[in-house]
């Protein structure tokens, strides 16, 4: 019994660092919180490096590239809210929230 209560605990250690561990790579790659404020910093003209390092990754991408112009739009979505950024040849061209202040 002092076997199988020993086996029993080194299975629960190492259950427990896999799943510390299975979280914390989870968080880092994990978008950042959409706030107003940080949305009120994004403005026309801003790269799409500029947005996503004040917004995070975007959940959503879309890219139409035309003859003269590459219109890409990024939505970041929230539960229910959302925000949706258009680009227009890699730069903001317009923004839209739905996030309450």
């Amino acid at each position: 019994m002092t076997h199988l209560l020993k086996h029993a605990a080194r299975f629960l250690s190492l259950v427990t660092i896999v799943t510390v561990l299975a979280c914390a790579v989870t968080a880092c790659h994990s978008s950042k919180r959409l706030t107003k404020a940080n949305v009120d910093e994004v403005i026309d003209g801003m790269s799409k490096k500029q947005v996503e390092s004040i917004l995070g990754s975007p959940t959503t991408v879309d890219t139409k590239d035309f003859v003269l112009l590459k219109k890409t739009t990024y939505v970041y979505a929230q539960g229910k809210e959302s925000v949706t950024i258009i680009f227009k040849d890699d730069k903001v061209q317009s923004k839209v929230s739905t996030l309450s202040d």
